[in-house]
This record gives structure tokens, C-alpha cells and sequence, in this order.
């Protein structure tokens, strides 16, 4: 049996991965570890960088949670898969009680895989998620041979494919409740115009959803809230 290309290392070069500069400096000397080459960048979306199609975004258990209940990670993930084809969210520490419903939580992995296309992968600790990325980086670089660059290669969208995406960027609404939403009010000048009550008729919307657009929708804008380092 020939060997697979990720356990190819004779005649492998060095792997390169880009570092978000607010991730933590244990990952350096991992990587390091593993012969790989680090470089820390102010990167525009996501927290690794392994090749020009694919990005990590790394969260605690506890930030994952909170971001699902916030709904400030299915406003990330539109970002996330608008610049890269390959988005892989890795979630690290060990299981604690739940501050959300099994069922709520099993939805969240469900619309993750499913809608948004992402890899989910849970890992113990921050030495086991270096591990996870730098075997992403090596497969996209030394197997595939594919470039690694910080630049975020956006996809070019036609203009009901940014409206969608658009709508996908309200809490808990993925590319199926937004295809609905549009389909059921036309454009954007009617979705944001309705009503609580006309965009819960929307099929899979339910009271819960749309609350939270009409939040969105109604609340004032605050400056003092907006600061880069809530995201």
C-alpha cells in the first residue's frame, strides 16, 4: 500500500502558518515545535491561516457557547466562508455543564455542518488544536501544494447572493431562513419593514428568530458598544 501524502515527510519543506496577533504566544513555540514557520499577523478574519482556501477560527467551550447564544457566531460565519472555501471552527477545553440545551446545541454543530459547510472539530487543550492545525497546514501546503497567503480571497457574488448574504448576518439565520425570508418579502427594504408578527408567518422563523432581527433592526446604533475587541 502507498503512503498517504499527509505522512509523506522525506522530502517535505516547512509548513508556514499566519497567527492572529490576539491569539495566544503558547502557539508559537508549538508550531515552532513541529518545524513549521510562524508569522503573526492583525488578520481580517479568522485566528490560522493554513493555505490560501483555508482558515481555523479557534474558540474556548465557553466562548463557543456564549456565542451561540448571543448569535454572534452565525454573524461571524457569514464573514468566515465569504473569504474562504475552507473554514474549519475548532473548539477547545474540556466538557463542563452546559449553559445551553442538548437540543439547541446539537442544532448549532447541525446548521454549522450543513448550511454554513464548515468542519467542526473539538479538541482538550491548546496543544492538541496545534496539533489539529498544523496537520491542516501541512495537508493544504505540503500536499496539496497550495500557497498559504493572509490576504482573504473574496468570492465574487451576484447580487441575490449578497442579499442573501446579508440576511445571514442577523443571529440564528442561516443561508436556508434567509433564501426563505427574501423569497417570502421580495428584497431587503420589505424584510426590514416587517412586522414581529409578519416575519414569525416566514416558514422556520418562529417567535424566537424574529425578536432578534427586530432587535437588530429597531435597537440605536452605540458607538461605546462597537469596539473591535468584542468580536
Amino acid at each position: 500500500m502507498q503512503p498517504q501524502p499527509f505522512l509523506e515527510t522525506e522530502k517535505s519543506t516547512k509548513a508556514k502558518i499566519f497567527i492572529d496577533n490576539r491569539e495566544s504566544e503558547a502557539f508559537d513555540g508549538l508550531f515552532r515545535s513541529y518545524n513549521a514557520d510562524v508569522e503573526r499577523k492583525q488578520l481580517e478574519v479568522g485566528d490560522f491561516v493554513c493555505s490560501d482556501r483555508c482558515v481555523v477560527e479557534r474558540k474556548t467551550r465557553d466562548d463557543f457557547e456564549a456565542s451561540i447564544i448571543d448569535g454572534r457566531l452565525f454573524r461571524q460565519l457569514p464573514n468566515l466562508t465569504a473569504n474562504y472555501l475552507r473554514v474549519v471552527i475548532i473548539v477547545e477545553g474540556e466538557i463542563n455543564a452546559e449553559r445551553i440545551r442538548k437540543e439547541a446545541l446539537l442544532g448549532a454543530y447541525a446548521s454549522l455542518i450543513t448550511d454554513f459547510g464548515v468542519g467542526l472539530f473539538f479538541t482538550r487543550n491548546v496543544e492538541k488544536t496545534a496539533e489539529l492545525v498544523y496537520a491542516i497546514a501541512k495537508h493544504e501546503q505540503l500536499a496539496e501544494k497550495r500557497p498559504t497567503s493572509i490576504f482573504a480571497k473574496r468570492k465574487t457574488h451576484t447580487l441575490s447572493q449578497t442579499q442573501r448574504a446579508i440576511v445571514e448576518t442577523f443571529p440564528m439565520i442561516g443561508p436556508k431562513h434567509a433564501k426563505a425570508l427574501l423569497e417570502h418579502f421580495g428584497n431587503l427594504e420589505n424584510m426590514v419593514n416587517a412586522s414581529e408578527q409578519e416575519l414569525k408567518e416566514v416558514e422556520g422563523m418562529g417567535e424566537k428568530r424574529a425578536k432578534a432581527m427586530r432587535k437588530i433592526i429597531d435597537e440605536k446604533y452605540d458607538s461605546e458598544e462597537d469596539k473591535p475587541d468584542m468580536f
